[in-house]
């Protein structure tokens, strides 16, 4: 045994043979300093010795002993408090018990049994409870507060690498961010978007959902923007009301934010501070991302989303090691899913990442199910947290941006005839003007304009007029001559048709109205012709699978009228539904053919002023959009004469139909719009294909000054680009050559090592490919812009491969420190490039002719210079 403090070596207890003695003394111990200690004042050195003390006694009369088991010194200064504590036991500082040997029998020698120990303690613990029970309360609330009498301290680690990377990222970025002061290239595209939201007047935008447009309408609102500049082209000054810089600040920050971003994201990944800092370095002088930030774009706020999903994630996956449940816990998974939302949010090419987060965490949610260490409640509470946060949450999230962006716009606009009669409706002015007070129920005797619900290639009201159909078409087929059946973009007197019912011969609503159900038989008469819609056994004319739909002319020949047409209304919830204005979408079924009233799109020729074909389509299976029709203008017909009732308008109770459409059936009709809404597919100068983006053989020019030669391109850093692409081309030779020697039972990498090679490229290489590969199967016009959120995860994978190379294949000192020195000069040269092009990234000063001859390193690339 070890040498007693305070003792000699004749001291020593011989060794115990029983170690009941020493655990009954020992919970004696622990049993009488919990009373004790609660007792005494423990905030002063003096306090303190008196509670040892106390314990020390305790223990000793415990134990039976005169002179106690254990030599022991108690020292300490005195304190005032506790003097006369102290004088009825001598001197503290001068007293010394000698250690005797204790007893080998079961329990000390003297010591009372072990009821008697419990009596003890309960009645030291009682006395304790009366003590409590007679403080006064303010002796309690003082007790309460003797926290206070220590300072709160806060300790706080501050990662200098993260703050020097964040003022550089800020630094570049945020330099001169108002200039150039003239609208450049696709600004003048969101900058409508932006007044549209300040004036909020609605617009549809096909290019991606509303949460991107509203961060940049939200920085001309703190800028106190007013929407009023014309964004009719590139290059336009700006006025004195538009402010630039707030309008470009949202963008700026999210490309500065991703820099050290990007560090963090390495970090996480299991790499080193040097890859880290690499990794965030390369983002800060890659110039295109540079020149994206510093404008008036999406692509900086989408890629600052992707990085923080996973960097969320990647947070969340390690707090899942250490504790999972706990509040950093659910803060990062929560996270992600706010992020993987926000990033579909600005746009559609979002999702890609969001699978691609989604894919990583149900591989890891399969191995949780595997840990057998979980019980079967636990893991169940694992996978409905991710099915939260990671499923639900982001779809919630992404129906409130389109709740925001429908409250926010609630004016009518120039989009307005691309969506239905009720979501005009829903908006204040415009159809919503047109419409007030028009009854709901369509009644037999109403005068209605029939809008087709599909609204492609343009939307159409169904028409008709005086002309005929030729008796011979072009290619030689014959036609009934009919009159014709059109549909025609724009609003106009023919549009008008009257239901009637095919029982009575009145055009006029009855008092009261008998409503127009699902299931009824009605015709169609033309308002101005008074005509009968018909369609017979005749092909069309420039479809000629389909039925000719027309207006009935009686020429007296052997061609009854086929005039009946049953209603269907398709979002009908029962049978007895009635036919409603706007709200109804209905088809009409042809009662003797059982074709469908469908718009088939195709314009006409010049005999039918170049409106778009109506037919009857037969072999019409299932529901399309082409064969919906719905009301959108609507009134009672009170008049039997021709004139009169061309003039009439009878406006009822004011009926609000707007209230009706729910919020869900917007949203449904706007994203279907969005999704659907043919773009403008031309060729653009600056277009390019997927695969020029990789080895850098485009660029756009996105600016360029009116009087000078100073321009800004959109210019990747050719040496990232290169290394960047060669980086994933290694990881993807280097993956699969150890995934064969693993096959073959060889481990080149310890399992912890390989497991991080292995995410590091499903979030990095995985990145890349997700967000470059869907763009070869797009058909829209493409730029080089579109590739930037790849190119940063290529950019991220570069120095892990790199530090890799270091740590595992370089197995020298003398090979590392040479593929150090050559890291360090690619390195710099990657630097001197970014400087080389800073002027066509910043557009801030004059090139020579001379320069830009210089700066054209690929004849692909399209470098303005100007001939003076």
């Amino acid at each position: 045994m070890g040498r007693r403090v305070g003792g000699t070596a004749g001291d020593e207890p011989p060794p115990h043979t029983d170690r009941n003695a020493d655990m009954f003394a020992l919970c004696r111990l622990t049993d009488v300093a919990m009373c004790l200690v609660a007792q005494r004042n423990l905030d002063s050195p003096a306090g303190r010795l008196i509670a040892l003390r106390d314990v020390t006694h305790s223990w000793s009369a415990d134990l039976g002993s005169p002179s106690a088991h254990a030599r022991c010194t108690l020292a300490a200064p005195a304190g005032p408090a506790d003097a006369a504590s102290r004088a009825s036991s001598g001197p503290v500082g001068s007293k010394e018990c000698r250690a005797a040997s204790p007893p080998t029998n079961g329990r000390p020698s003297g010591a009372p049994p072990p009821q008697a120990g419990l009596r003890r303690r309960e009645r030291l613990c009682g006395d304790l409870k009366k003590q409590q029970a007679s403080s006064s309360p303010g002796l309690l609330f003082c007790k309460m507060l003797g926290f206070l009498q220590h300072p709160v301290t806060v300790t706080a680690e501050v990662n200098l690498n993260m703050v020097a990377l964040t003022a550089m990222g800020l630094l570049s970025r945020l330099w001169q961010l108002a200039y150039p002061r003239a609208v450049v290239f696709d600004e003048v595209y969101y900058g409508q978007y932006i007044s549209f939201y300040m004036k909020r007047i609605f617009f549809l935008d096909g290019s991606g959902p509303p949460f991107g447009h509203m961060l940049l309408a939200l920085g001309g609102y703190l800028g106190g923007f007013d929407g009023n500049f014309l964004w009719n082209r590139i290059g336009a000054e700006y006025s004195s009301n538009v402010p630039v810089w707030s309008l470009r600040l949202l963008p700026a920050l999210s490309g500065a934010l991703s820099v050290p971003m990007a560090y963090e994201i390495v970090r996480e990944l299991g790499f080193s501070h040097c890859a880290a800092t690499g990794a965030a370095l390369l983002v800060l002088i890659e110039n295109a991302l540079i020149t994206q930030s510093r404008l008036m774009l999406l692509e900086s706020v989408l890629i600052f989303f992707n990085l923080l999903a996973v960097l969320s994630y990647l947070k969340f996956s390690n707090s899942q090691k250490h504790r999972p449940f706990s509040p950093r816990w659910w803060f990062w998974l929560v996270l992600t899913g706010v992020a993987c939302s926000c990033a579909v949010g600005i746009k559609y090419v979002g999702v890609f990442t969001y699978l691609l987060v989604l894919g990583v965490a149900a591989v890891h949610a399969w191995h949780v199910i595997g840990d057998q260490t979980l019980s079967n409640v636990r893991v169940l509470c694992h996978l409905l947290a991710r099915a939260a946060a990671l499923v639900v949450l982001p779809i919630l999230v992404y129906l409130l941006f389109f709740y925001i962006h429908l409250l926010l716009l609630y004016r009518s606009g120039p989009h307005d005839q691309i969506m239905s009669s009720a979501f005009q409706a829903s908006l204040e002015g415009g159809l919503a003007r047109v419409t007030q007070g028009q009854p709901l129920e369509v009644a037999f005797g109403s005068q209605v304009t029939l809008k087709n619900v599909f609204g492609q290639p343009v939307p159409c009201w169904l028409h008709s007029h005086q002309s005929t159909y030729p008796m011979i078409y072009e290619n030689g087929r014959g036609s009934s001559h009919q009159q014709q059946v059109t549909c025609y973009p724009f609003k106009d007197v023919n549009n008008w048709w009257i239901v009637k019912d095919p029982g009575r011969h009145q055009l006029v609503v009855n008092n009261p109205p008998r409503p127009v159900r699902h299931g009824d038989v009605v015709q169609l008469v033309h308002g101005m012709t008074t005509r009968l819609l018909n369609t017979h056994d005749v092909a069309a004319p420039l479809s000629p699978h389909a039925q000719e739909v027309s207006c009935y002319v009686d020429y007296n020949i052997s061609m009854p009228p086929q005039n009946l047409w049953r209603l269907d209304i398709v979002n009908r919830e029962s049978d007895t539904d009635v036919w409603k204005t706007i709200l109804s979408e209905v088809r009409f079924v042809h009662v003797n053919t059982s074709a469908i009233l469908k718009l088939s799109g195709v314009p006409l020729p010049d005999w039918g002023f170049r409106q778009l074909e109506v037919v009857g389509e037969k072999l019409f299976r299932g529901y399309h959009e082409s064969t919906v029709w719905n009301v959108e203008e609507h009134r009672y017909g009170r008049s039997q004469e021709q004139k009169e009732r061309e003039l009439e308008l009878h406006s009822p109770t004011q009926v609000d139909i707007s209230r009706n459409l729910s919020f869900m059936a917007r949203f449904s009709e706007l994203q279907w719009r969005m999704l659907t809404v043919r773009s403008d597919d031309s060729e653009h100068k600056y277009s390019s294909t997927p695969l020029d983006w990789v080895m850098l053989d485009t660029n756009i020019a996105y600016w360029l000054h009116p009087r000078t030669s100073a321009q800004i391109h959109l210019l990747g850093n050719v040496v990232i680009w290169a290394s960047a692409s060669l980086a994933t081309l290694a990881y993807a030779l280097l993956f699969v050559w150890y995934l064969l020697r693993r096959r073959r039972r060889v481990c080149d990498l310890p399992e912890d090592r390989w497991l991080r090679w292995v995410l590091a490229g499903a979030l990095c290489a995985g990145g890349w490919a997700v967000n470059y590969l869907p763009f070869f199967l797009m058909e829209k016009t493409l730029f080089l812009y579109h590739y930037l959120p790849a190119l940063t995860f290529q950019i991220l994978l570069l120095p892990v491969v790199l530090e890799h190379v270091s740590d595992h294949l370089c197995r020298s000192q003398l090979q590392r420190s040479l593929f150090t020195a050559l890291v360090v000069a690619w390195f710099t040269s990657a630097c001197h490039v970014s400087n080389m092009l800073r002027p066509l990234t910043y557009g801030d000063r004059p090139l020579s002719p001379s320069e830009l001859k210089a700066l054209r390193w690929k004849d692909s690339w399209d470098i303005l210079i100007r001939r003076y």
